[in-house]
């Protein structure tokens, strides 16, 4: 997909009056990558973007922001860049543009309408057995035979895997195609883990609406970040129960797969709704696109929420509902996952490896 003009002319003038300034040289990589570039092709535009942690720090600082005639909004016009960015790169490309253009009702149209036709059709198929009470090892099972689960949700997220790695082939090869060395991966795996440039460029943290500094931000990325990987350990782990110990799900609650799953749930409750909370709490001037922000936030809440309800009521008569209900939440998540804001972790990962490639060799 061709970029937008618009957008690339204003974020490139944008660029050429900061590099000239300079005044936010120290905020963050962003800015340090700026200075290195006189000119900026599209390329150096949407690496920029997506080194951006749009702390909106340079904003606050900037002598040029509005109301001055410059109307210099970085963060703006940088998470312009980036959306511009998930969409050019995404496949299919179709897909990619229902969810950048509106990405909140597409995923929840698409979330609720795959999960209400689960659950109409194992109603209609057995009302008995969908709202029994089942109990023990391979319970689920009977109400989601073992093949029909694993098709179901093997073929999305092959899908959705497939999407995301074609996306991440395309940015790759565009920005550090055979520039890097394994200090570089390092070097951007650290900073990827730690969250290193989402303290505002002074440790503060991001700034809100009245200006002020706060780490919450940070904690809120670090919730939701460590709870997915939790949640992901907890199904690669009942991977394991299952095909290799021979022992089927649901498990006991003090069980790996329970507890790894309890913990990255609670954080997926906690992180995405705090970060709702400092989204609305931004300045207006610097929040763009949020429709996709909130989608993947609230599919990551919901996810987790439902899974959460399922563990405590699965020796109910709620189980079978519970379990419908939960596994069409877990197809539409990974259905939109390409198209969401789960791709900026892979691009912004892509940017802080090409940061590294740039900076001298004690970096």
């Amino acid at each position: 997909m061709n970029a937008n003009p618009g957008a690339a002319n204003e974020a490139e003038r944008v660029m050429q009056i900061c590099n000239a300034c300079r005044y936010c040289e120290g905020l963050c990589a962003t800015f340090q990558a700026m200075t290195t570039r006189r000119n900026f092709i599209i390329t150096d535009l949407e690496y920029l973007a997506n080194l951006c942690h749009n702390c909106t720090a340079c904003f606050h600082d900037c002598q040029f922001a509005p109301p001055h005639d410059f109307q210099i909004n970085v963060p703006a016009i940088l998470s312009d860049m980036r959306m511009q960015s998930y969409e050019r790169h995404a496949w299919p490309e179709g897909l990619g543009r229902a969810f950048v253009s509106n990405g909140l009702w597409t995923t929840v149209v698409t979330t609720l309408s795959i999960t209400l036709l689960l659950v109409l059709a194992f109603i209609l198929i057995n009302s008995n057995t969908f709202f029994g009470v089942h109990q023990g090892p391979g319970s689920f099972y009977e109400i989601i035979g073992h093949s029909l689960m694993i098709t179901m949700a093997g073929s999305t997220f092959g899908f959705s895997l497939l999407a995301m790695a074609i996306g991440f082939k395309r940015f790759w090869r565009l920005q550090v195609d055979g520039k890097v060395n394994p200090t570089h991966l390092i070097a951007a795996t650290k900073d990827s883990v730690t969250l290193r440039y989402l303290d505002g460029g002074h440790g503060e943290g991001c700034s809100s609406i009245d200006e002020q500094a706060s780490n919450s931000r940070r904690f809120f990325h670090h919730c939701t970040m460590w709870g997915f990987l939790l949640c992901f350990a907890s199904t690669c782990m009942a991977t394991f129960y299952d095909y290799i110990l021979g022992i089927q799900a649901p498990y006991p609650y003090v069980s790996l797969p329970v507890v790894l799953g309890t913990t990255g749930g609670l954080g997926l409750l906690v992180g995405p709704m705090g970060l709702i909370w400092n989204k609305i709490r931004s300045h207006p001037e610097t929040t763009r696109h949020q429709s996709i922000d909130y989608a993947f936030m609230l599919s990551l809440f919901t996810v987790s929420l439902t899974g959460l309800l399922l563990l405590a009521f699965r020796e109910t008569a709620a189980m079978g509902l519970l379990l419908v209900i939960h596994l069409g939440f877990v197809l539409g998540f990974f259905l939109m996952l390409p198209y969401s804001k789960f791709v900026h972790s892979f691009y912004r990962y892509i940017a802080l490896v090409k940061f590294a490639s740039e900076q001298p060799t004690d970096y």
